[in-house]
């Protein structure tokens, strides 16, 4: 098992190796085999960046019965796009739009791709996960399927700073049976283990890889449960995976 960051530091964009309180600095990319440096810092000492620099963000929706209420399960995963340009930093503000009436949190395990899938069986997608962080996908639910609804969910899900992502990517962990736990303001308003997803991490890569082929950092929202509410300025937003770690987002 292996925590990998992405940090700003003095200027400089690295990613790093944390162990406790501590980052080792890496030369290269994530997917490059990246060498220490042999620079330390402390993890007090930098900022938190998105984990990876993904070239697709991909979620699935309505993967939780629980989330469901009255709707019937889907045949197949639900996939949908969010743009890149929605990704936050861990601590970053989400930020809504003065005309979002009904914007509410979504915490949700996240796997980062490891691998160039296409046609993945199942075992190829599991050998192609990278390892997993904690997602927030924000989502206006007037622009979703309020009377203002869109078509598409371009804005009620793809916003800047609707995708919080981290704090870091923890690779060897068994993502398939984790606790997630959502708070706001300290308040449990979610929680639920991921070995409740109706469609499994697995099932949802090798889904998509038949059609869209999936590429090193591309991320995967993979569903939220429960009931979610809606936020105000000045909320904190926090997304806790056993495991992993806590996403911590402040609404402004």
């Amino acid at each position: 098992m292996a925590i990998y960051a992405r940090f700003e530091h003095a200027g400089k964009v690295s990613y790093g190796t944390v162990e406790g309180d501590a980052v080792q600095e890496l030369k290269g990319g994530l997917f490059d085999a990246p060498e220490p440096t042999g620079v330390t810092l402390a993890l007090s000492s930098v900022k938190l960046l998105t984990p990876c620099e993904p070239a697709k963000v991909l979620a699935v929706g309505l993967n939780y019965r629980s989330h469901l209420g009255t709707r019937p399960a889907p045949a197949n995963p639900e996939i949908f796009y969010k743009p890149v340009t929605c990704l936050q930093d861990p601590e970053g503000p989400i930020r809504i739009p003065a005309d979002a009436e009904d914007t509410h949190f979504e915490g949700e395990l996240v796997v980062v791709i490891g691998k160039t899938l296409r046609n993945a069986t199942r075992e190829e997608a599991i050998a192609g996960i990278f390892g997993s962080t904690c997602g927030n996908d924000v989502s206006d639910r007037n622009w979703q399927r309020g009377p203002n609804a869109d078509r598409q969910w371009w804005r009620a899900k793809g916003c800047d700073t609707f995708g919080p992502l981290g704090p870091w990517i923890v690779t060897g962990l068994h993502y398939d049976d984790l606790a997630l736990q959502t708070r706001v303001n300290g308040e449990v308003l979610q929680e639920q283990r991921t070995s409740d997803l109706i469609f499994d991490v697995p099932e949802c890569v090798s889904f998509i890889s038949r059609y869209v082929t999936l590429q090193p950092g591309d991320v995967l929202y993979t569903g939220t449960p429960g009931n979610t509410k809606k936020m105000k300025s000045g909320d904190v937003v926090e997304v806790e995976l056993e495991g992993i770690g806590i996403l911590r987002n402040t609404v402004a």
